[in-house]
């Protein structure tokens, strides 16, 4: 390995350079705002994860009770729900959220925390849907064993 060389550049092209860096840094602080959207809850077993997302789709903010720190079972539970609701309502503060759809999937334990949470951070909740698959017969089963 040879030795390293320090290009040294001219005052007015390091300006420029830094005018490049605060321009693009202003265009990434821009917020978006938004009054109406969906918040996806979906509620395992094993955690809990919420997502929020305007009314088109696009992901705004999404949260988990793993990786708030909850560890094994104790991230199913409704307390870890409502810790994740409070930090997501943070966000969605912030990016003027005041309306919501609720869209719910699985059974796990902080589904209903989740929605009592919402509720009492003073989200107005417009529509709950449960989204959950429900299993019909399935496949054709297999063929009886002959022995």
């Amino acid at each position: 390995m040879g030795k390293k060389r320090v290009i040294t550049k001219a005052g007015e092209e390091a300006i420029k350079m830094e005018e490049k860096i605060v321009s693009s840094k202003s265009k990434s602080l821009i917020k978006k705002t938004i009054e109406k959207g969906r918040i996806y809850i979906n509620a395992s077993y094993n955690n809990t994860s919420i997502l929020i997302t305007d009314l088109k789709g696009n992901a705004l903010a999404w949260s988990s009770a793993g990786s708030l720190g909850f560890k094994g079972p104790k991230k199913a539970t409704p307390f870890a729900a409502s810790k994740v609701v409070s930090v997501l309502m943070e966000k969605a503060r912030k990016m003027g959220l005041k309306t919501a759809e609720i869209y719910l999937k699985g059974i796990g334990g902080g589904r209903d925390m989740a929605i009592r949470s919402f509720a009492s951070q003073g989200l107005d909740i417009t529509m709950i849907k449960d989204i959950t698959p429900i299993p019909h017969n399935g496949p054709r089963p297999k063929k009886m064993r002959r022995v």
